[in-house]
């Protein structure tokens, strides 16, 4: 800008720039308080969905946690939990949820609803550890329902780690159910062998072992 020889001039060319860019500015300046506001607003927003879904998930452990769930207790529970994952979905609040739905819809003996409820955790969730619990409650189901089978196609595939030992434990009931005993026997001396490098309990693998004769199959 040419140097200017008066304040008087300094003020026109002031009021120029401002006639030319005052618009541009002004829509820049909303539009950057709008993004914060707008922000801040989101965060709220998500920090309201995240005390909301607590506090519905503690009302739905306090009941499923009750020593005497009578029909009145489990139809809340189910309705705390389908809150949870409608309105939470894809939260560990959600994932949680399902994975309680299903034990209660299973001591119900409501094998449907437990099912369903643990479809969208293995199918949708993000956090491989949940998906696994999914999976081998799925699991125990079908053999339960007498679909061995389905159950080791369920337990096929990768699966964390961590649960690994679980995984083969379920494996040796599915083979236990299709009367394969020596698969059956090496499947639970696996889970056993897993559960004592990571320093997990498996309850009654050994009855388990025993049962098929593998009494000193245990290292």
């Amino acid at each position: 800008m040419a140097e200017l020889r008066s304040e008087e001039e300094q003020l026109d060319a002031i009021k120029e720039w401002w006639k030319s860019n005052g618009t541009a500015l002004l829509v820049g300046i909303v539009v950057a308080v709008a993004l914060v506001l707008g922000w801040h607003a989101w965060q709220r927003h998500q920090e309201n969905q995240s005390a909301e879904a607590s506090v519905t998930y503690q009302q739905l452990i306090a009941i499923a946690a009750s020593d005497s769930l009578d029909d009145k207790a489990r139809a809340q529970a189910f309705e705390l939990a389908d809150k949870l994952e409608s309105d939470h979905g894809g939260t560990l609040y959600a994932d949680l949820a399902g994975l309680i739905e299903a034990k209660l819809a299973v001591g119900a003996d409501d094998d449907a609803r437990a099912r369903k409820a643990l479809e969208p955790v293995i199918a949708d969730s993000d956090r491989p550890y949940m998906q696994g619990l999914a999976t081998l409650e799925l699991a125990r189901l079908q053999i339960a329902a007498k679909d061995a089978k389905g159950a080791l196609d369920t337990l096929d595939g990768s699966f964390p780690e961590a649960l690994e030992a679980q995984r083969q434990a379920v494996r040796g009931d599915a083979f236990v159910a299709l009367d394969r005993d020596d698969d059956a026997r090496q499947a639970y001396q696996q889970a056993q062998n897993l559960a004592q490098q990571t320093d997990q309990t498996l309850y009654g693998l050994q009855l388990k072992l025993d049962d098929l004769g593998a009494e000193d199959a245990t290292p």
